[in-house]
């Protein structure tokens, strides 16, 4: 009979959740792949079978968290319902419901210093992503003049920019604990103001 080799289950997922425990813990740079495999309960030279680095390892990280992302999102948005604001809205608080719930996938997709174009699976994942928000955007300025009406991708791009401007700086982290406001309320006031300015919602109405 045939010696039989090590059988870890799934362990290319098991490196995935050792990565994530690591990187939330130590930063996108502050592990190894050896690390990792101690983590996993493997030897140093087993994720090598699966992955070919640590920056492979950590984009596999990135595009299961984006996954997840554009779950939560498509859910939060549920194609503009009740409204186009309120569904807008919801995407925000999203995002910041994730970066708390997801913190080593969250470190994998926007703080490793990572490209999309690192895999074709990984690229595809963040399209969709952020095809979730550029929905929502297009839905709500629909009713604007042509003239006066944004494009949906840049109007997107300046609500992510925000909402992960919020997340680094208020909830995420020992700087979430000193956030003088609660992260989703500076959200929500930003993207109100934001929307203000656009003509999407009247000066004396809450967002």
């Amino acid at each position: 009979m045939a010696k039989q080799g090590y059988h870890h289950g799934n362990l290319p997922q098991a490196l995935v959740e050792a990565t994530l425990t690591l990187i939330a813990e130590c930063g996108p740079q502050g592990f190894s792949m050896a690390e990792a495999a101690k983590q996993a309960g493997v030897s140093p030279a087993a994720p090598y079978r699966h992955f070919a680095g640590r920056e492979m390892l950590i984009a596999e990280a990135a595009r299961q968290g984006y996954e997840i992302f554009v779950t939560r999102m498509e859910t939060a948005f549920d194609e503009g319902r009740p409204n186009p604001l309120a569904a807008f809205l919801a995407t925000g608080r999203a995002y910041l419901a994730f970066a708390r719930s997801n913190p080593g996938h969250y470190v994998a997709m926007f703080e490793s210093n990572l490209s999309v174009n690192a895999s074709p699976g990984l690229s595809d994942a963040a399209g969709r992503a952020q095809a979730v928000l550029t929905r929502a955007a297009a839905a709500l300025s629909a009713h604007l003049p042509p003239g006066r009406r944004p494009p949906a991708a840049m109007f997107a791009a300046h609500v992510w920019a925000m909402s992960h401007g919020v997340v680094e700086l208020f909830a995420r982290g020992t700087p979430g604990a000193r956030a003088p406001f609660p992260p989703e309320e500076l959200l929500e006031t930003g993207i109100g103001i934001y929307l203000r300015g656009l003509g999407l919602i009247p000066p004396d109405s809450a967002p």
